[in-house]
């Protein structure tokens, strides 16, 4: 009897590294996405991670409809997606506020702007002036 009950205990203890950890997520939030995106989402977060064919079981809907909803949920921010070999699985995304992530876009942009602008001034090796490189009919030098 005490063996059964230490077996019991052990697949409990791997049971429960499966299961995903609970999210957080405020009810105006998630009150925000529709009905039918809604049920994919939780479908999703019950299981911490899975496929198309995963959440069309649970759901009850075709698996094309599931993969057009779980790409719609990925587009939005929700859900990311990793390929493993065939299959796509879906899982919950990192929670960012989105002053955060218009930030460091902005960021990203100034940089990549900045880059440009310096790699365009080293090339010409002074700031560009498009009419005196041209000449007076408007042909290069």
């Amino acid at each position: 009897m005490q063996t059964i009950h230490f077996r019991l205990d052990d697949l409990e203890k791997h049971l429960s590294k499966w299961s995903p950890p609970p999210v957080e997520i405020s009810e105006s939030k998630l009150f925000s996405l529709p009905d039918h995106l809604r049920r994919t989402y939780i479908s999703v977060s019950s299981k911490g991670e899975c496929d198309a064919t995963e959440a069309s079981n649970l759901t009850g809907r075709s698996r094309a409809l599931e993969s057009n909803y779980l790409n719609q949920l990925t587009r939005m921010g929700w859900l990311n997606k990793r390929k493993v070999s065939k299959t796509t699985i879906y899982y919950l995304a990192q929670e960012k506020p989105i002053i955060e992530l218009a930030t460091e876009k902005a960021e990203n942009s100034k940089t990549a702007i900045g880059q440009f602008g310096a790699s365009f001034k080293n090339y010409f090796n002074e700031p560009f002036d498009m009419h005196a490189r041209l000449g007076a009919n408007g042909c290069r030098k």
